[in-house]
């Protein structure tokens, strides 16, 4: 018995059939490998042919059905191909499995940047029953998408998770083959031939995974389990789906969800030393008024409830960390009274017994809506002389005003500690140098490393007024490690790296489109640094997907307390 579907869809794709004549069998059927040919664009761009092959995949609102034939028997011709239904012409209902003949004119659909995507416009559709494709199967990354473009393939080669960002906006994840993707200024001089290279590289080694449909902000999607958390670096296997070429990349439209790897969340890091120093970007805690009131908030937490949610995943952070001193960013700029968002960080820490402290800089420091602050434990160090800040110059205007500390363990010889924040690599009233260069870095470079040669000429300068050599100098730079500012403090003015003082290889605080590098970093004065014991970044943050975040995660886990991943420096002092 025919389902009465079935017969919609026969009474659908007979009313846009071929007329008698034209689908007779003396009619050419061309093989979609001639299409296609075997280059970038096709050899028969603006000719009218008729094609058969099977529907492979009917996305809802992609605009049309993906068809491929049995092949031409060449390796470097694709043998599918996009049949797209034009801006208001009534879309036939097809599923996978059917199989059809098609005339229309041949066109290079714009996919972004120099791709394009080959495809039938105006097409004239006649059933042909029905049929299979299997897919074709990929072992590795192969060296030419375009041989697969529009076809049905699944991927036996791990895939690993490379960036979360666009899943709740559009329904995507990216992928990479071979491992992690870096940042290219985190390795390499932005602009050099190596940087370009990197750049390269990762553009052929990316895959998007993708949900078949152009939806903003999907309620679900589909490919992915309900509640499953998502890591970067976790790896995919039996990616099944139509290559396609779209956005300025190439991606899989999926067919079938693939298996993702259970996430592996490390524990917090332990490093050698009798002092451990921290630092942490907390990405925006804004307290309201103080009292409960004055939500939304310029900045952070919407609602009190957002915000309690966020205090308890930094208390969770800052106790898993256990550093004698942690250097804060993006903090509220509300003073140092009992209402201010430092005052109730520390009083949360302190819940149920804690010796933590702040220093109090009397104002600011800075005029920024946020600041940088210091904490730390009375009972593990004690504090030497005045803070002292910087606010001359970019500091202030742009740069946050950095906050210098002095402090002692026991009778020893004092240490300084500098919190620190660099200007963001947002383009806003960015103009001549500080514009974006376009080779890597992104916007206010100029600025960020005038920033940090006046940071270092300040440090010389002696503020906390101690005459200590021993200075650690951490925080959020806003730069990757080959970029001018960190660069130049560490190949001009001397200053050590301290992960690569305590050989870490490929450390990473931060995710970006992607692309993983450091824009947290640590750095010590050469005294400093012969009595560095140890360097960890706890990854809890930055491989996180936004949705386990304060606003919708579980308050009880510090998984995504906040968009960059805290480290953790030992010394013996």
């Amino acid at each position: 018995m025919t389902s009465p579907r079935s017969l919609l869809t026969l009474a659908l794709l007979a009313s846009l059939s071929l007329p008698a004549c034209a689908a007779t069998p003396k009619e050419r059927i061309v093989p979609i490998g001639d299409v296609q040919g075997d280059g970038a664009r096709s050899p028969l761009d603006g000719q009218t042919v008729t094609v058969e092959g099977v529907v492979t995949a009917a996305f809802a609102n992609l605009g049309g059905v993906f068809v491929q034939d049995a092949g031409d028997g060449k390796a470097t011709t694709s043998d599918a191909l996009f049949v797209a239904f034009e801006d208001g012409t009534p879309a036939p209902l097809l599923t996978a499995g059917d199989r059809i003949r098609v005339r229309g004119i041949v066109g290079e659909r714009k996919a972004g940047g120099d791709d394009t995507l080959t495809a039938l416009h105006a097409p004239v559709i006649q059933s042909r029953g029905t049929g299979r494709i299997a897919p074709t199967v990929l072992t590795a990354q192969p060296a030419d998408w375009e041989r697969y473009e529009g076809m049905l393939v699944r991927i036996d080669a791990p895939l690993t998770l490379s960036g979360t960002d666009a899943l709740g906006r559009f329904g995507e994840l990216t992928t990479s083959f071979d491992g992690r993707l870096w940042q290219p200024s985190e390795v390499a001089v932005p602009g050099s031939a190596d940087a370009k290279r990197l750049a390269a590289d990762n553009a052929r080694r990316t895959l998007v995974l993708d949900d078949g449909s152009t939806q903003r902000d999907p309620a679900t999607v589909w490919y992915v389990k309900k509640n499953q958390p998502l890591r970067t670096g976790t790896v995919l296997t039996g990616a099944q789906g139509i290559v396609d070429a779209r956005h300025g990349g190439w991606r899989l439209q999926l067919t079938v969800a693939p298996t993702i790897a259970a996430p592996e969340r490390p524990a917090a890091p332990q490093v050698a030393g009798n002092v451990r120093i921290a630092a942490f970007n907390l990405e925006n805690l804004f307290n309201g008024d103080g009292q409960g009131g004055g939500f939304p908030t310029e900045r952070g937490a919407k609602t009190p409830a957002q915000y309690q949610a966020q205090v308890q995943k930094l208390v969770g952070t800052i106790r898993g960390l256990d550093p004698d001193i942690a250097a804060l960013m993006e903090l509220e700029n509300d003073g140092y009274g009992a209402d201010s968002s430092l005052a109730q960080l520390v009083a949360a820490l302190n819940a149920g017994g804690g010796t933590w402290r702040f220093i109090d800089a009397k104002q600011g420091p800075g005029p920024d809506t946020i600041r940088v602050g210091i904490i730390y434990r009375s009972d593990k160090v004690t504090p030497t002389g005045k803070p002292a800040t910087l606010q001359a110059g970019p500091f202030g205007e742009r740069s946050r005003s950095p906050l210098a500390q002095a402090f002692a363990r026991d009778t020893g010889k004092p240490f300084v500690v500098v919190a620190n924040h660099l200007k963001s690599k947002g383009c806003s009233e960015a103009t001549g140098l500080d514009a974006d260069q376009k080779d890597g870095a992104g916007c206010w470079n100029a600025l960020r490393l005038d920033s940090a040669q006046r940071l270092d000429a300040w440090l010389k300068t002696d503020p906390t007024r101690t005459r200590s050599d021993r200075v650690v100098m951490l925080g959020d730079f806003n730069a990757y490690a080959m970029e001018a500012p960190v660069r130049w403090l560490r190949d001009d003015a001397g200053w050590v790296d301290a992960f690569k003082q305590a050989g870490i290889e490929q450390p990473y605080s931060y995710v970006y489109s992607g692309l993983s590098g450091r824009l947290d970093h640590a750095l010590l004065s050469p005294s400093l640094a012969k009595q560095l014991r140890g360097a960890a970044e706890w990854h809890i943050n930055a491989d996180e997907q936004d949705a386990q975040g304060y606003a919708d995660g579980d308050a009880t886990v510090p998984y995504r307390s906040s968009d960059h991943d805290p480290l953790l420096l030992g010394f013996d002092l």
